[in-house]
């Protein structure tokens, strides 16, 4: 028997659970169980748990206390019992299971057309990239390439108000999920999604700064990832043997794209080896971010030409 399954046996037998604590405690011990994966938003069973309870609750996600000793009705034992079931038995990242992803403070809609929102670019965005983009107050134009669910984009129009932003993907289905985070947070006019792949549908523009957390896990990565990866779009995460095929085509043409004294900024993951030894000239700058390794670069537009 697995993990998941002995873990999924458990449901049947949860009529002595009865309040929203009994069955944090007993989602806790499921997920600790069926040996889950967090990557997703959480990076634990208990956050994980707390976040679906509520989430299933209706309830506010940074309120746990006040309802912890809250008994729950029949029907909300059943549909919690359900969805804490998808989450051992998929293996679904809670994200999609309720269909929303929190970056830098902001709720984005997520479902398995976009990868789970994450990047380290979005705490940068919050300082408006200081010191390294000059006259913050100055970027009109910006450019997220590979967007996702936009929410880089959004993020950088929230940074630079007087700034216009384009949101590219090559996925149509990803620009859906764009386009309605974009208009959840009311920002039609400044934020455009435009299918692309990498630049191509983007002649004669150019801009202040242009982003990017494209896809760049290396294919050893790839073989190897947990269960609950394999739910978002393959087009999202691999990029070729070393992980660097996407980046390869933004240093090669961001130059092009980008205003005099322009920024390029890009986020490699684990890649910064590999990137340095397959660009030896390139002086990257490695920023500092909230994670544990240097995992965003950025380049001025003179460097790259």
């Amino acid at each position: 028997m697995t993990e998941a399954t002995s873990s999924l046996a458990q449901f049947q037998d949860t009529e002595a659970l009865i309040t929203v604590r009994d069955w944090l405690r007993f989602a806790v011990s499921r997920f600790n169980e069926a040996r889950l994966f967090f990557g997703h938003g959480t990076d634990n069973a208990y956050d994980e748990a707390v976040w679906l309870i509520l989430h299933n609750l209706h309830l506010p996600l940074d309120r746990l206390e006040p309802f912890l000793d809250a008994s729950l009705t029949d029907e909300e034992k059943v549909a919690l019992a359900a969805l804490l079931k998808r989450r051992i038995g998929e293996r679904i990242p809670a994200a999609y299971l309720a269909h929303e992803a929190w970056l830098a403070g902001e709720r984005f809609y997520v479902d398995e057309r976009v990868i789970v929102p994450r990047s380290f670019i979005a705490h940068l965005l919050s300082e408006q990239l200081a010191p390294w983009l000059d006259e913050a107050e100055g970027v009109e134009a910006v450019l997220d390439l590979c967007t996702g669910s936009g929410c880089l984009a959004i993020l950088a129009a929230q940074a630079f108000p007087q700034a216009h932003v384009d949101a590219t993907d090559l996925s149509a289905d990803a620009l859906d999920v764009a386009r309605r985070n974009i208009a959840e947070h009311g920002l039609e006019e400044r934020v455009t999604a435009v299918q692309s792949n990498m630049f191509d549908a983007l002649d004669g523009r150019h801009y202040d700064l242009i982003i990017s957390n494209p896809p760049y896990v290396n294919a050893a990565a790839v073989a190897a990832l947990p269960p609950e990866y394999l739910h978002e779009p393959a087009l999202a995460l691999g990029s070729g043997d070393d992980g660097l095929d996407a980046t390869r085509v933004i240093l090669k043409h961001a130059a092009a794209h980008l205003k005099r004294g322009g920024l390029l900024v890009v986020e490699i993951g684990h890649n910064r080896d590999a990137l340095e030894a397959a660009f030896p000239d390139l002086p990257f700058i490695w920023l500092d971010t909230e994670g544990p390794g240097e995992y965003v670069f950025c380049l001025k537009r003179d460097d790259l030409a």
